[in-house]
């Protein structure tokens, strides 16, 4: 059964012949068959009514029509005239349009050169597949084409009629009209990282930037072709195209592209309405990176991103609620204002349904009452909900378990759940060892659909060194160690950026701060409120970011300093194995530990190292 985009329950179908030929397609090609359906290619934006894919025929367009023959009035190579209620309307002859349509796919594929074909070969620069077009008449049977003249206007080779799409008609003969419609048949064999980079080309919005610590887009308009283009994966394309109206939920481990469906989500759902979307998140660092992709890629006006005390505080500003006193602690201060800002929503100062959609990331850090509170502000004329959800990374309730189901707090998503269990940020090795470390805390938690399971990370299978524990003779042997790690990686290549160093305490990141910054290691530090909203506005410097603040973010080498001082006395263990699980998946390539004294983590780090290397070895 060939794969579907979006799947055939969320497809747009603008006539009911498009509906036909979808389920044809879906049901009579085999599984490595992709087909999109209605989806806008390119930067243009425009609109073939089916592309098809295979690795090994190429890629094919197809124009639908439901047309009569007694309503087309005359038709020629190049257009056809209709009756239509108000008229007579001229419209371009499908060949016609699906041979325009096809130019455009092959005018982005074929400038890339991983697409094109050998220098030592006889079409050297031209694409690498075959490609075709054609047109579907899902009311007119062959006989009528024929008598009806049109195989002068349209070549008959190219023409799928009504009686040979039937549901009966056979799986090999119908796919065989389907590659009839193909100029040139040469061999071919797209490997998965071309199929990629075809659907990064063609769908500019699946395409990930590799920048670490960034996890947007790249523009419309990119012109760079890099080696290696990474795109959403095929599982994560399906999901984000096809997510319908209504409430939904996604459990997905760290790593698992959680954050891109829901950057790609916002801005789709946002061109589509008439009032504001609304995303939220716990994390300030967080919050402000999605602001700032977000508004790159055009959605700034449409898309408000906010981290939720932030919101809250908003709500407050904007319909002239007084705002609690300050002066007793953040905590206890953003306790009243989300407190007060429920009274006022209740009282009617504060009113409901403001947004047409509202999407929440990491919701495993929100508390009931905040997703009740959430809820009331959408607009049921769209009510449109995606929670985002792993409660593995859970860091912020003091190492607290809350039961609770979705339902009790107004999310209506029973039966439109989604889990994503492969991770895609880390290598086999990082995860490995990030999972042994926190095995416990990873402990497999089922749960009926509208309560909250417990996913374990699956590794999507991408390979790279161990992490690393580095025993250091005492806590200036350690400051000395993370200075040198990372002027080894700049001397090797690595840039700047691509580094981060991720600590536990601010007593620990002043410190931090101050060595990093006598060995003139260009910086960007998070300790402030100011520079956590600015990290990423830095230019090339390494990021000094607190455990807490990693969330949502991904570096090539991630190093974490003072194991040995973990767990903190004030904290319980479960918070801060959490908090070093969330730390250790910020890797994508290399993780490297530091500890200047004994203690309870680095001792579970040096085994869960050992433990993932035997592992491995014995899988090899």
């Amino acid at each position: 059964m060939a794969r579907l985009f979006p799947n055939f329950s969320a497809c747009r179908f603008d006539t009911p012949g498009e509906r036909r030929l979808a389920e044809r397609l879906q049901k009579k090609l085999e599984d490595d068959y992709l087909v999109w359906c209605n989806v806008p290619v390119g930067a243009k934006a425009v609109y073939p009514d089916f592309i098809v894919l295979h690795p090994s025929r190429g890629v094919l367009v197809l124009e639908v029509k439901d047309w009569r023959v007694e309503t087309v009035l005359a038709m020629d190579s190049t257009q056809a005239q209709l009756h239509t209620g108000a008229g007579i309307k001229k419209v371009p002859n499908p060949l016609t349009q699906a041979r325009h349509y096809l130019l455009q796919v092959t005018g982005l594929l074929e400038k890339d050169r991983a697409l094109q074909q050998g220098a030592n070969t006889p079409y050297a620069g031209r694409l690498c597949m075959p490609y075709g077009w054609g047109a579907v008449l899902t009311r007119v049977t062959r006989k009528q084409f024929n008598e009806a003249g049109w195989a002068e206007v349209m070549d008959p080779q190219r023409v799928i009629c009504a009686d040979e799409m039937t549901d009966s008609v056979d799986a090999e003969v119908f796919q065989q009209r389907l590659w009839d419609m193909f100029t040139q048949v040469f061999p071919c064999r797209l490997t998965l990282p071309q199929i990629d980079r075809v659907r990064g080309h063609l769908f500019p919005e699946l395409r990930i930037t590799h920048a670490p610590g960034q996890f947007g887009l790249f523009g419309p308009g990119e012109d760079l072709l890099p080696d290696l283009m990474k795109v959403m994966d095929l599982q994560q394309e399906q999901l984000a195209r096809s997510l319908g109206e209504g409430h939904r939920v996604i459990h997905g481990v760290a790593g698992s592209g959680k954050t891109m469906i829901l950057a790609y989500r916002s801005l789709h759902i946002a061109r589509a309405v008439d009032k504001p979307v609304l995303v939220l998140c716990f994390n300030r660092s967080l919050s402000a990176r999605l602001r700032q992709l977000i508004a790159e890629r055009g959605g700034g006006d449409r898309v408000v991103v906010q981290h939720f005390h932030g919101w809250c505080g908003e709500m407050h500003t904007a319909y002239q609620v007084r705002k609690p006193v300050p002066g007793r602690g953040a905590e206890i201060y953003n306790a009243e204002l989300v407190a007060s800002l429920i009274r006022s929503v209740d009282q009617g100062q504060v009113p409901r349904a403001q947004y047409a959609a509202i999407l929440i990331d990491e919701g495993h850090d929100f508390e009931p009452d905040w997703f009740a509170l959430v809820v009331q502000m959408l607009d049921p004329q769209h009510n449109r909900l995606l929670v985002l959800y792993d409660d593995a990374q859970s860091i912020y309730r003091g190492g607290r378990k809350r039961a609770f189901s979705f339902s009790s707090v107004g999310i209506q998503a029973q039966g439109r759940t989604t889990i994503l269990r492969l991770n895609y940020r880390n290598t086999t090795e990082v995860l490995a060892v990030a999972r042994a470390f926190a095995h416990e805390l990873l402990a497999a938690r089922e749960a009926d659909e509208d309560g909250v399971p417990q996913v374990l990370p699956e590794s999507a299978g991408r390979h790279g060194p161990y992490p690393e524990l580095r025993q250091c003779a005492h806590a200036g042997a350690e400051m000395a160690e993370l200075v040198q790690v990372l002027r080894d990686a700049h001397r090797d290549g690595m840039a700047w950026s691509d580094m981060a160093v991720l600590y536990r305490t601010n007593y620990q990141a002043k410190g931090l701060e101050t060595a990093l910054q006598r060995a003139q290691i260009p910086l960007a530090s998070g300790l402030s409120t100011q520079g956590r909203d600015a990290l990423f506005a830095s230019g090339d410097t390494v990021k000094l970011v607190s455990m807490a603040s990693s969330k949502g973010l991904e570096f090539v080498l991630v190093v974490i300093p003072g194991i040995g001082q973990m767990p903190h006395p004030k904290a319980g263990e479960g918070e801060d194995a959490r908090l070093l699980y969330v730390a250790m998946t910020r890797a994508l390539d290399r993780l490297i530990l530091l500890s200047s004294q004994p203690s309870d983590f680095s001792q579970r780090i040096a085994t869960a190292i050992a433990q993932a290397k035997d592992a491995l070895v014995g899988m090899a």
